[in-house]
C-alpha cells in the first residue's frame, strides 16, 4: 500500500502533464489536460487543477498523501507571475510544499538527469535553458534574446511572406494547404481575412496560427523553398541563443537537446543537428532526452524532499510508458 506520494507537473502552453509517484520513483499514474499558461488559455487554472485531481484519482491516492508538488509552468518568468502560477495548484486540501519553476527547468532535469547541458524548447512556446558545470542556470531571455521558433511564429512569418508574393512553384502545395486551413479559396480571400486581423481574440488567433505550424514544417521536408527559408531562419535564431548560453560553459564540448513539436519535426531536427556541427563558441553534441519533462518534475519533487536520486530511482521512473518523449 502506498502511503506517501509526490506530484510532478509539466505545464505547457498547449497541454498539462501530471505524474504521481511514490517516494521510490514508482510512477502510479499519468494524466493529461489542457494548457497551463494563462497567456495561452484563460481556463489554465481549471485545466491544471482538474488534471491533478484526475492523476490522484487514477493513482488511488488522497490529497493528504501528497508530500510535495514540483511544477514546471510555461510563461512563469518572474515574481509577478507567481500569483497566477500558484493558483494552478490551488486544489482544496492540498497543503503540501509546492515548488514552481519555468517548464524549461523540468524539461532540462528530465533530458539530462541533472547533468550540464542546453535544452532548446520549441513548440507552443520557445525558450533555451542551460545548466553549466557549476550548476548555474541561464535562459536566453535573461539576455532579452528570443528565438522566434514557437509554432505560431513560423505560421505568421509564412503567411506574411505569402501575402508579400514571395512564393514560387515549390510552394504551391503548401499555399493550397494553408488556404484550406483558413477555409479560403484563393489568395485574395486570404488577404481579405488578413486585413481583418484573422481572429479578433489574441489567444484564439495565436492558437490557430500555432496549430498551423505542422503544415509549414511538413512542407519544408517536402521541398517548399519558402517553408525551408522560414524554418532555417528559426534555426539561425535558436543557434544564436545556444551560442550565447554555450559561452558560459567551461567544457569545449556541450550536450544539447531539443524538446517540442517544432524542433522535433523531421526538417527542423535535421537542420538543428546540422547547425550544431558548426558551433562558433563551442562544439556541440545532440542528445535525445533521457526522460520526459514530467518525469523531470517527479525527479525534482523527490530531490526537493531530500530523497536521493540514484540509478534505481531513474529506472523505476523509466518503466512508465510516459516517462520518455
Amino acid at each position: 500500500m502506498v502511503h506517501e506520494v509526490v506530484i510532478g507537473i509539466d505545464g505547457g502552453g498547449s497541454q498539462t502533464r501530471v505524474m504521481v509517484s511514490d517516494l521510490s520513483g514508482h510512477i502510479l499514474s499519468y494524466a493529461k489536460g489542457g494548457a497551463s499558461s494563462i497567456h495561452k488559455d484563460s481556463n489554465a487554472h481549471e485545466n491544471v487543477q482538474k488534471t491533478i485531481q484526475m492523476a490522484l484519482s487514477v493513482a488511488g491516492c488522497s490529497i493528504d498523501q501528497v508530500k510535495g508538488i514540483y511544477a514546471g509552468i510555461a510563461g512563469y518568468e518572474s515574481e509577478q507571475d507567481l500569483k497566477w502560477v500558484k493558483r494552478l495548484t490551488d486544489v482544496e486540501g492540498l497543503h503540501c510544499p509546492k515548488w514552481y519553476v519555468n517548464d524549461s527547468v523540468v524539461a532540462h532535469a528530465g533530458a539530462f538527469l541533472g547533468k550540464p547541458g542546453i535544452v532548446v524548447v520549441s513548440g507552443t512556446g520557445s525558450i533555451i535553458f542551460a545548466v553549466t558545470e557549476q550548476g548555474i542556470q541561464l535562459k536566453n531571455n535573461d539576455f532579452h534574446h528570443y528565438a522566434e521558433s514557437a509554432a505560431r511564429f513560423l505560421s505568421y512569418d509564412t503567411i506574411f511572406e505569402i501575402l508579400a508574393g514571395n512564393i514560387q512553384r515549390s510552394d504551391e502545395t503548401m499555399v493550397r494547404n494553408i488556404q484550406s486551413y483558413w477555409n479560403v479559396e484563393n489568395l485574395d480571400q486570404l488577404r481579405t481575412l488578413a486585413a481583418r486581423g484573422f481572429i479578433e481574440d489574441r489567444r484564439e488567433r495565436d492558437k490557430k496560427f500555432g496549430e498551423m505550424a505542422s503544415i509549414i514544417t511538413n512542407a519544408a521536408q517536402e521541398g517548399s523553398r519558402l517553408a525551408q527559408i522560414v524554418c532555417d531562419k528559426a534555426i539561425d535564431q535558436i543557434m544564436v541563443g545556444v551560442e550565447i548560453l554555450g559561452s558560459f560553459f567551461q567544457s569545449g564540448l556541450l550536450s544539447v537537446t531539443g524538446i517540442g513539436s517544432v524542433i522535433n519535426s523531421p526538417y527542423m531536427k535535421s537542420k538543428f543537428i546540422e547547425s550544431l556541427q558548426s558551433g562558433k563558441n563551442k562544439r556541440y553534441r545532440f542528445n535525445n532526452p533521457e526522460l520526459s519533462a514530467v518525469s523531470g518534475a517527479v525527479m525534482m519533487a523527490l530531490k526537493s524532499l531530500d530523497i536521493p536520486i540514484d540509478f534505481k530511482t531513474i529506472e523505476l521512473i523509466r518503466d512508465h510508458p510516459h516517462s520518455t518523449w
